[in-house]
């Protein structure tokens, strides 16, 4: 059964039953076959868009939906329940306009973010290279200042959306100092910018990942967003967001295979009785349920602070955590709920279990977080507590 929800507004409530609507309808009946055939699903986010799904967090002024973030995760968590690679999509168009909405200058947001947000561009972000993952103040892409322009060169590796995008977050060094890092919005048709071919990836196949080549690729220096060096702050700050959005989308994730599960178990006999009625299995479908519901709970409180304009980075790194390892958890207890059936493709479930792996690694891996997190507790921080309005 889908997830019942408690939402502040009476329009965040409307706009949660029109995407649930929307996922059965538009994304549910073609998610399989895309991902099957590795195709990625381009005018899915021209639809999202045009429904105004694809700005939510942002605010209206610039085309945005103007939703809190407890809104627009729940928002995440639907699409994923049925197809999560576009849950993914839309949680990475969201980190992709986040330096410009947060850092740019108001010229460099009015020419841009309405079709940004308003979901006629589709957005990617480079951050990560091959030697720099966890540790992005590694990279060597560099930018150079030329005149009026910036020359940038070098390889941004596990590029979502890669050779799809009309535009890119991208991340280059532009001095020697480790933190020296900028951040720059590049269009997609930018000579000299390329795509490899897409990764072979376990799942999320119907999202493209690539490695994006830069070479001797030129821009006007108004394409930098921010001053010089603000790159890394810029970064590290749209990842807390975007650990919640990837957050959002394995809950949501989880709660699909859950509901595949349960419906398995409802109709599948043994020993005279259906198999949801034998304890064994009954209380593998409870310990999912209350994964579920532990990682929703968490996410949701992680979005609330940050709502209320309150710190949120260890939180965030909680919700991706322990939202992701109990994806895990949950779509490989789905696999076992339907036996034989659920190692086949006949079902959906062996899908998400495959699609569940890699969201323990992005966006910063477990590991990480749990550094994050311990790093935290490490300060002198004695908590706050604040009246809700």
């Amino acid at each position: 059964m889908p997830a019942s929800r408690v939402l502040p507004t009476s329009e965040a409530a409307d706009l949660l039953r029109l995407v649930r609507d929307l996922a059965t309808k538009e994304l549910l009946p073609r998610a399989a076959q895309d991902e099957a055939t590795e195709t990625f699903p381009r005018d899915v986010f021209k639809l999202l868009g045009r429904a105004g799904l694809l700005g939510l967090p942002y605010s209206e002024e610039y085309g945005g939906g103007g939703q809190p973030y407890e809104v627009y995760l729940q928002v995440l968590e639907e699409i994923a329940s049925v197809w999560s690679s576009v849950g993914v999509g839309v949680s990475v168009h969201a980190l992709s306009c986040f330096g410009l909405h947060e850092h740019g200058t108001e010229e460099q947001k009015q020419a841009w973010l309405p079709d940004m947000l308003g979901g006629e561009l589709l957005g990617a972000y480079c951050l990560s290279e091959a030697h720099a993952g966890s540790d992005p103040a590694a990279m060597k892409t560099s930018a150079r200042r030329d005149g009026d322009d910036y020359v940038l060169n070098g390889a941004k590796a596990w590029t979502t959306h890669g050779g799809n995008a009309d535009f890119y977050k991208v991340m280059a060094r532009t001095s020697d100092d480790r933190n020296g890092i900028s951040c720059f919005l590049i269009p997609a048709d930018t000579p000299g910018f390329e795509a490899d071919p897409p990764e072979k990836k376990m799942g999320l196949t119907g999202s493209s990942t690539t490695t994006m080549r830069l070479n001797d690729v030129r821009i006007p220096a108004s394409r930098l967003l921010g001053n010089e060096g603000d790159g890394l702050k810029i970064a590290l700050a749209g990842l807390d967001s975007g650990r919640l959005g990837i957050a959002a989308v394995a809950t949501g994730l989880a709660q699909g295979a859950l509901d595949h599960a349960v419906a398995y178990a409802k109709e599948r006999e043994t020993f005279g009785k259906k198999i949801i009625d034998h304890q064994g299995l009954a209380f593998v479908l409870a310990d999912m349920e209350a994964a579920i519901q532990s990682a929703r709970a968490m996410v949701l409180h992680a979005a609330r602070l940050k709502d209320r304009g309150l710190p949120f980075s260890r939180e965030a790194s909680i919700a991706k955590m322990v939202a992701t390892d109990n994806a895990m958890k949950v779509t490989t207890d789905a696999v076992q709920v339907l036996g034989g059936y659920g190692y086949t493709r006949d079902f959906p479930v062996e899908r998400f279990m495959r699609e569940a792996k890699v969201m323990q690694i992005f966006e910063g891996t477990n590991q990480i977080q749990r550094m994050v997190i311990s790093r935290a507790l490490a300060k002198d921080n004695n908590g706050t507590i604040k009246e809700s309005n």
